[in-house]
Parts: C-alpha cells; sequence; structure tokens
C-alpha cells in the first residue's frame, strides 16, 4: 500500500494503528498455519502407531481436538484480519470491497522515535500550541481591559497651524470640552472597566491553568510512551528466547514418544507451549509498534515521515 493510495487528508496514527495490527495478525496466521502443519503431521503419526497397535485411540482424539482448536483460532483471525482491512480501506477513501492487503511476514521494527528536549516537545504538540495560544491572548486581554481605564485624546486634531501657543491650546474651549468628556467617562464607567479587568484577570488565570494541565498531560504521555516501549521490547526478546526452550522441549517429546517413552500427551502439551509463545512473541511485536505510535504522537511527530511506512 503507498502513500499515493490515499485519497483524502487522514491521521497517520491512526493509518499506522491499523496497519501494524493487520501485520501483527499476518504474523500469528504464519504461526498457525505452521502449528497446524505440525499437529497434523502428530495426529498422522498417532493414527499409524494407534494402527500398530502402539497407541489407543485416545491419542488420535487427542491429536484431532488439539487441531481443531487451532483452526477455530485461525478462523477468529480472519475475521479480525479482515475488519483491520476494511478500517484501512476506509481510512484511504477506498470501498471495502475494491481494497485489499495480501497477507504477509513482514519483520518491522520500531522506528527510532525522534525524542528532543521538552521545548522541543512543546513546539510539536498541536494541543501544546493551542494552549499556548490562548494564554498569550487572554494576557493580552488584561493589556486592553487596563488600556481602557485611559481616556483616549487625539492630541494631533489640535496641534494643527493655528495653534501657534502651548497656552492657547490649553485655553482652548473645545479641547477641554473634549478632555472633559473622556475623564468624565472613565469615572462613571470605572465599576465596568474594573469588571472588565477582573474578568480578564480571571480568563487569563484559567487558560494558564489549562496551558499547565496540557502541559503535564503531554510529559505523562512521553513518559508512558518512553517506558512501555523499552518494557516491551524486554518482553519480546525474552518471548523469543522462550520459543527456542518451547521448540527443544517439542523435539524431545517427540523423539519420546516416537520410541514409545512418552505419552501423546506429552507431545500435545508442548506443541500448545509453543503455539502459546510464538503467538505471544507475534502480539508483542504488534505492541511495539503500535506503543511507537503512540510515542511519535505524543511527541507531536509527523508519523509520515517514519521509514517504516515507507514501504507500506
Amino acid at each position: 500500500m503507498r502513500r499515493s493510495a490515499c485519497k483524502r487528508p487522514v491521521s497517520w496514527s491512526i493509518l499506522a494503528t491499523a496497519y501494524f495490527n493487520l501485520r501483527a495478525i499476518d504474523i500469528e496466521l504464519d504461526v498457525l498455519a505452521r502449528s497446524i502443519d505440525l499437529q497434523r503431521r502428530a495426529q498422522g503419526l498417532a493414527r499409524v502407531r494407534y494402527e500398530l497397535g502402539h497407541a489407543s485411540g485416545l491419542d488420535v482424539a487427542q491429536q484431532q481436538a488439539l487441531l481443531d482448536n487451532t483452526l477455530t483460532q485461525l478462523d477468529v483471525l480472519w475475521r479480525q484480519r479482515s475488519q483491520f482491512q476494511h478500517a484501512l480501506a476506509t481510512l484511504t477513501g477506498t470501498p471495502a470491497p475494491l481494497f485489499e492487503i495480501a497477507p504477509r511476514v513482514i519483520t518491522l521494527q520500531p522506528p527510532a522515535v525522534p525524542i528532543g528536549v521538552p521545548s522541543d516537545v512543546l513546539e510539536r504538540r498541536p494541543d501544546v500550541a493551542s494552549a499556548e495560544r490562548a494564554m498569550a491572548a487572554a494576557n493580552a486581554q488584561i493589556g486592553v481591559a487596563n488600556a481602557a481605564f485611559y481616556p483616549s485624546i487625539n492630541l494631533g486634531g489640535f496641534l494643527g497651524t493655528q495653534s501657534r501657543a502651548l497656552e492657547t491650546l490649553f485655553s482652548t474651549p473645545a479641547y477641554i470640552w473634549s478632555f472633559g468628556a473622556s475623564l468624565a467617562q472613565v469615572l462613571f464607567d470605572g465599576g465596568r472597566l474594573r469588571a472588565n479587568v477582573a474578568n480578564a484577570q480571571a480568563g487569563h488565570e484559567a487558560t494558564v491553568a489549562n496551558y499547565k494541565r496540557v502541559v503535564l498531560t503531554t510529559m505523562q504521555e512521553v513518559e508512558d510512551g518512553i517506558i512501555g516501549l523499552a518494557a516491551l521490547e524486554r518482553a519480546h526478546a525474552q518471548a523469543l528466547v522462550g520459543i527456542e526452550s518451547a521448540k527443544r522441549v517439542l523435539n524431545l517429546a517427540t523423539v519420546r514418544y516416537e520410541g514409545g517413552v512418552s505419552t501423546s500427551l506429552d507431545v500435545i502439551t508442548t506443541q500448545q507451549l509453543l503455539l502459546t509463545s510464538e503467538r505471544l512473541a507475534a502480539q508483542l511485536q504488534g505492541q511495539r509498534l503500535l506503543m511507537a505510535v503512540f510515542l511519535v504522537k505524543a511527541l507531536g511527530g509527523d508519523w509520515e515521515g517514519a521509514q517504516s511506512l515507507g514501504k507500506l
């Protein structure tokens, strides 16, 4: 899916979230497909041993039950994948029946997070910038309200060619009348003007409080993203170790079962362990990508610049 497919503006964080969810499901589908193949081979082995009299019908039934359960999980995942694919179609302005992303396993890594100094974060966040502008506007309103206390007198209108002396200017009845009228207006409206100043100050205090709240929320989201991403990276690495351990256990259980040393239940248990481990790793990988989207968004970054979306 290329960026050119987008026919209308859309938030890249929403688009990336839907896409990464879909690709995470693709990894799980691959895990289930390999597990189904493994379980079918185990079922065939159990059936052969049953026909040779080396195993009971219970072994065959248990393997069939495990296979049926895995096939059910496969159907559920396909339904979930369809929902994310339809969401991507809507986000790119394409009718869902005409939109398709072929399933494939892609090794996607969270992009490098452009963590900068706090000032960089504040500059990139639209909500922080909006709160800052509101605070500045409210502060300007205080100045306007205070300025209303002073008479608005245009001396330029009286400083013409006929006003040749300062004393003449101040003795002009028109000037005295004009100044007196402005001063009287301030005196009579003083209560209202003071109320305007108080209201402006209260509005400014409210915008300051909102600005602080937005900044604190920003810092919380960034910190949550950083800590969450680091924790998921550790968990994913540990899950990969768990997969290798489960594979070794399954190989050992299979050899023992083929040699008649252990029962089919041991093989089934280890098959389930491997399936669980591989699905967990796939889910953690998807969560890592989603957490990266959350963190880049919290930092106010432009997700369109992330390298991971360059080959969608």
